[in-house]
């Protein structure tokens, strides 16, 4: 691991977490509370189907206890967060290679390991860089490899956000794969609940406008993300997923009209989410096996 000296290096320098290795049995239950989330009639994946690409993001959760837990929600101290001071915590994007889908009630081990820790300095101020790889095998396979990469800064940035938010205007767009999504407390309430995520901005609004500087609730970034991946599974079910790479640009708030949006070719497919004012909140690109 490398880190340049920087006003945040310093405090990173020898912290260098051991891999953790967990244990999950895959139940059905998740995989069939986010189906009826997305409205499906019925569950996406029962006992003994393939997850659907990034639905282990239901699994594996961290539930801290009460008092471990900040002010923002976050949890205050963590395996792979990093001991800076006044730590704010933004998923930027990550990769995920697959090699086979996890199945639905087979019980899987993840792995997870630090990988790269770098500082930049970006337009509010300087960031830390911090990736984390997690090995996912079932009966002694690995079934897939994924790196998430989570951007720090000590302290608020300065705001960058729609004063107002338009809840009437919709994007457009030409592309042949389409996909409205509609927004609100509820829906990202109950995500909240699926992944346990209780950051504040996400169902507290007084607290996501007063303390945050938001416009309103901010929708998850791997909601985004896991609505980019429902184009890929609604038009070419058929194809197997090898490969996603995705990146969260922009927030999105609720109650905005957004489109998931995609271009797909022989071999892979672009993808995605637009709001009236933003062209790419999130973006993602599959290659198929």
């Amino acid at each position: 691991m490398h880190v340049a000296r920087s006003g945040l290096g310093p405090y990173v320098e020898s912290w260098s977490p051991g891999a953790v290795s967990e244990d999950d049995a895959l139940s059905p239950a998740p995989a069939a509370a986010l189906s009826a989330l997305l409205d499906e009639p019925e569950p996406v994946a029962a006992a003994g189907d393939p997850l659907p690409p990034l639905w282990h993001w239901l699994y594996f959760l961290n539930w801290p206890a009460q008092h471990e837990l900040g002010e923002d929600g976050h949890p205050e101290h963590g395996h792979f967060l990093p001991p800076i001071p006044h730590r704010q915590r933004m998923f930027a994007g990550g990769r995920c290679e697959i090699t086979r889908p996890l199945r639905v009630g087979v019980p899987a081990r993840r792995v997870s390991s630090l990988g790269t820790v770098t500082t930049k300095q970006g337009s509010s101020g300087e960031l830390l860089f911090v990736t984390v790889r997690s090995e996912y095998a079932q009966e002694g396979r690995t079934c897939l490899v994924e790196e998430q990469d989570i951007v720090y800064r000590s302290g608020r940035g300065a705001a960058r956000h729609p004063a107002e938010l338009d809840t009437v205007s919709a994007p457009q767009s030409e592309e042949p794969w389409q996909l409205p999504l509609r927004t609100d407390p509820r829906l990202l309430f109950r995500f909240s609940a699926l992944t346990a995520n209780a950051h504040r901005i996400h169902y507290d609004a007084p607290y996501a406008r007063g303390e945050e500087g938001y416009p309103g609730l901010v929708v998850h970034g791997p909601l985004l993300v896991l609505t980019l991946l429902e184009l890929v599974r609604r038009n070419a079910a058929d194809r197997p997923v090898r490969s996603v790479s995705y990146r969260l640009r922009r927030p999105a708030f609720a109650g905005e009209r957004l489109l998931a949006s995609g271009v797909p070719t022989d071999r892979d497919a672009a993808l995605r989410i637009a709001s009236h004012h933003e062209q790419r909140h999130a973006t993602a690109e599959v290659t198929f096996a």
